[in-house]
């Protein structure tokens, strides 16, 4: 009896789905996905923090809404905002070369 494979590289599936490599329509693809990834950073660590959007909004000087588009993927903040967001939340942000990013 052979059994037949239905697995699938994860390449092939982004190329159906949202165009290959270097299309516009992958970019925009990859970069709403670094959004929404970056807004569930914020969200867990301000979780962590036992501390609400409003709170949040308020050590940055911005509002409950900017922070809720932010953790939702919506919107992307500015890195000098996302590192206000962390400094807020008691983190610290450590850059390393390691992902090209468009």
């Amino acid at each position: 009896m052979q059994i037949k494979s239905k697995t699938r590289s994860i390449s092939v599936e982004l190329d159906e789905l949202y165009g290959k490599e270097g299309t516009p329509e992958r970019d925009a693809f990859r970069r709403e996905a670094y959004a929404y990834y970056t807004g569930q950073i914020i969200e867990q660590a301000r979780k962590e923090a036992n501390m609400t959007q409003a709170e949040l909004a308020a050590k940055i000087g911005s509002n409950k809404s900017y922070i809720s588009r932010v953790e939702t993927g919506r919107t992307e903040p500015k890195v000098s905002t996302f590192y206000r967001m962390a400094s807020a939340l008691g983190l610290s942000v450590e850059l390393t070369p390691t992902v090209q990013l468009p």
